[in-house]
């Protein structure tokens, strides 16, 4: 019997493992040897245009405002029966706060579900919430078999 071992996902697996929405890490490159700076977070996925969209907290004064501009990897996983599989995007955020409301960033984020999730030691009133797209540079995915001989 053989390891389980990681194979690449196709599309349909990803779109499958990504639904509407969910939750995963969100993570912003940082400056020479520092760690990056991984937040769990809610998202939307769009099967269509494949881009991924963000509902992010940004309270004042918090570090999450210094990093928005940098670049970011995303990741989402589940484990089921059959084993694990995760999807990895990269890439930039574009924020669609103040977007047009004809915008295909706008419009794209009415397909998708962003999960509420509530963590906030704040009231949710006094917290900021701006929304971002992930239009992704790479989208892959990898998922556990089982192979036996």
């Amino acid at each position: 019997m053989q390891e389980p071992s990681p194979i690449a996902m196709d599309d349909e697996e990803l779109v499958d493992l990504l639904g509407r929405g969910g939750t995963g890490v969100l993570s912003f490159s940082t400056d020479g040897g520092e760690p990056p700076y991984a937040l769990p977070v809610s998202y939307g996925f769009n099967e269509v245009s494949m881009d991924f969209y963000f509902r992010l907290a940004v309270p004042a004064g918090a570090g999450k405002a210094d990093v928005l501009e940098r670049p970011v990897s995303f990741v989402a996983f589940e484990r089921t029966d059959a084993g694990w599989r995760s999807a990895v995007a990269t890439g930039r955020l574009e924020e669609v706060t103040e977007a047009d409301y004809d915008s295909s960033a706008l419009q794209g984020m009415w397909l998708v579900e962003i999960p509420i999730v509530d963590i906030f030691e704040y009231e949710p009133k006094e917290i900021t919430f701006r929304y971002f797209r992930l239009p992704p540079d790479r989208l892959s995915g990898r998922k556990e078999t089982k192979d036996s001989y």
